[in-house]
């Protein structure tokens, strides 16, 4: 069996190309909450994104529409930039936007349309 955080920042070098350099196997600098982080690598991108069921770029849709719906701008970015990591593109991404006004409100969808906007134009 692999091991959960290898597997994690494996996950988390091929969703975010660039972020993490190779052979760094640590993402905290020894402070406050560094824990949060790893609890983040295992679970998040060593269990869930690595899961077979669902495609990266299925995952990366129902992900995008509950971060909106959560009002979760800080990780929102990142994911938008992960969206198109796997394949979506802008339009499509404007639509989750677009969708989610109708369940998830207006403000969130507004919020969620700046942040992928900074997040498409560093890209």
């Amino acid at each position: 069996m692999t091991d959960i955080r290898e597997t994690g920042y494996q996950v988390f070098r091929e969703l975010l190309p660039g972020v993490l350099p190779d052979g760094v196997d640590e993402i905290g600098d020894g402070g406050f909450g560094d824990e949060l982080l790893e609890i983040g690598i295992d679970n998040v991108f060593g269990r869930l994104w690595a899961r077979e069921g669902l495609s990266r770029r299925d995952r990366s849709l129902v992900t995008l529409g509950i971060l909106i719906a959560l009002r979760a701008t800080d990780e929102l970015g990142f994911h938008v930039q992960i969206a198109r990591t796997n394949g979506l593109t802008e339009d499509e991404i404007a639509e989750v936007i677009y969708h989610s006004s109708g369940y998830a409100g207006f403000p969130a969808a507004n919020t969620a349309c700046k942040v992928a906007r900074e997040a498409l134009d560093k890209a």
